[in-house]
């Protein structure tokens, strides 16, 4: 039997984008449909949609119109594609109960953290079902500390961790690699370094792509 293709996954995303949330699932779904062929190591990247947010956020429906210009009934028909898309790979997006848009950085904080104790993925995966399913403040110290017990890390070292100022830099640095290499949206998923499959591309879209990635060696 052949021995599984290792690959390295940056995953560049926001835990206030939906469209990482479906491009996670969608990726996490080729990779189960690619066991035993591949081993699969995700690294979580940081992106903030909206750097400049203010702590106590901003109604999402208004921060949509003011960005992007969108008037209420594409607000509406987005919002409707977004529930179709996660609905089919599992993931529940609860539009009524996500009312705010949160300031991110303090999350990519604990999700660097999360990810020299090895647990990033989950911490990942509740931060999304928190804001997009449960609607939660993923700004706040105290949900995230909760959030981070969830995940299995220690509650009181993300409190500690959250209070003051640590990994602020490395976060930075992160952000700034990606973007100085041409990653401006997101999701954005970069296997080996090289090849960059963009958007939150269906299963079959990830399996085929990392499919030939394997395939050129």
């Amino acid at each position: 039997m052949s021995t599984p293709v290792p690959l390295r996954i940056d995953f560049v995303s926001d835990v206030s984008c939906p469209w990482c949330a479906i491009g996670l699932a969608s990726l996490q779904q080729a990779l189960a449909k690619l066991e035993g062929e591949v081993s699969a190591q995700i690294h979580f990247q940081p992106f903030e949609l909206n750097p400049q947010m203010a702590l106590e956020g901003e109604d999402a429906t208004e921060h949509l119109v003011h960005k992007y210009g969108s008037s209420a009934e594409q607000i509406d028909a987005n919002r409707a594609a977004i529930r179709e898309r996660g609905a089919a790979l599992g993931f529940a997006f609860n539009m009524d109960r996500r009312s705010r848009v949160y300031n991110t950085f303090d999350a990519h904080r604990l999700l660097h953290w999360a990810g020299l104790e090895a647990r990033q993925l989950a911490l990942k995966r509740i931060l999304l079902r928190a804001y997009f399913t449960d609607g939660e403040d993923v700004s706040s110290h105290d949900t995230l500390a909760r959030l981070a017990v969830e995940a299995g890390l220690d509650g009181e070292r993300a409190r500690q961790l959250l209070e003051g100022s640590e990994f602020a830099d490395e976060v930075r640095a992160q952000e700034q690699f990606f973007t100085s290499r041409g990653i401006h949206s997101v999701p954005a998923t970069i296997v080996n370094g090289q090849h960059l499959i963009s958007g939150g591309q269906p299963p079959e879209a990830f399996e085929q792509a990392l499919r030939q990635i394997v395939a050129a060696g």
